[in-house]
């Protein structure tokens, strides 16, 4: 980029955990391009699986005001995976700039294997956001054009009323939602978003299952949530009562962009909200601290994260 800095909310993708799961799609943290005059005093972060809600403070150190292009790049959406499949995108983004709401402007690309079709798709009338029944409607040789460039995909199925053959997008969505924001010189700027989080989980929970325990994506799941002997145990318990069943919620969120500003964050908080007391929660983190029946607390100071956040929330199964 050729602006003196950009800031971008960062997402990827979190898989399903099993055939039953929701795919759920993270997002993440503010990162600015690297700059010699912007600073991040402070984040301060708090996830759930009903609301992830972050508050920053960054300051201008310079003598001047630096303008530059805001900018929130959704999750990648996966046209095809998002007909076939249950997926979760987060959704009811917020923004708040010193306390007032920002307008942004949002630009919509799709993206076939790594190649911008926007302008194509344009030729035959369509937007990235387009729906199956706009592509059923187009002429028979821009139905084939798809077909054969993959950028289309059949679906064929009997409602009862006999088959039906219909055409869905094939195509990944890029949405980016961007405004111009002023960096006043010597003052602190306050951004501050909330959204609703792409939860990802399943009605039965994959680490309930011993042969699950054992498989490489058991292991890898263990792994990736930090989950101890004591969060097993009591997975166990509550699988038990439930006759082997127990729901859970997945939550992505991404740290690691905020290693990439001048310094590091003056001062980071986190607090990760399980829902409910008798909810079992585990994530990755050292000096974490319990504050409630339901929230956990860990706080750094002059840090640069080096992993993401990946939190695990295991529910007794509704009566």
């Amino acid at each position: 980029m050729n602006r003196a800095l950009a800031l971008l909310l960062v997402a990827l993708a979190a898989p399903a955990a099993a055939n039953d799961s929701v795919a759920g799609h993270s997002a993440g943290g503010l990162v600015l391009a690297r700059s010699a005059d912007i600073d991040m005093l402070s984040e301060d972060l708090f996830v759930s699986a009903a609301e992830v809600r972050v508050r920053y403070v960054f300051r201008n150190r310079s003598g001047r005001e630096v303008r530059t292009t805001v900018a929130f790049p959704m999750p990648d959406r996966d046209r095809t995976e998002e007909h076939f499949s249950d997926v979760a995108y987060p959704e009811r983004f917020r923004t708040l700039v010193d306390g007032r709401p920002v307008a942004m402007a949002v630009e919509r690309r799709a993206f076939l294997k790594g190649v911008d079709r926007t302008a194509l798709l344009g030729e035959l009338g369509l937007s990235p956001d387009a729906e199956g029944k706009a592509l059923d409607a187009l002429p028979a040789a821009a139905r084939a054009r798809l077909l054969k460039l993959g950028l289309a995909a059949v679906d064929e199925y009997d409602d009862g009323h006999g088959w039906e053959r219909h055409l869905v997008p094939a195509w990944t969505e890029r949405e980016t939602w961007h405004w111009e924001q002023a960096f006043p010189a010597g003052r602190d700027l306050v951004v501050e978003h909330r959204y609703v989080p792409g939860t990802g989980g399943s009605v039965g929970s994959g680490l309930a299952l011993r042969e699950f325990r054992a498989s490489s994506e058991g292991r890898r799941t263990i792994e990736r949530y930090c989950a101890d002997g004591a969060f097993l145990a009591g997975l166990d318990r509550l699988a038990r009562r439930a006759g082997g069943i127990v729901p859970e919620q997945r939550i992505g969120y991404v740290l690691t962009t905020g290693a990439n500003w001048r310094a590091p964050i003056g001062r980071f908080r986190l607090v990760v909200d399980k829902g409910a007391p008798d909810n079992l929660v585990s994530f990755c983190a050292e000096g974490v601290r319990k504050i409630s029946p339901t929230r956990f607390e860990l706080v750094r100071t002059n840090w640069r994260p080096d992993r993401d956040l990946d939190v695990m929330i295991v529910l007794p199964a509704p009566r």
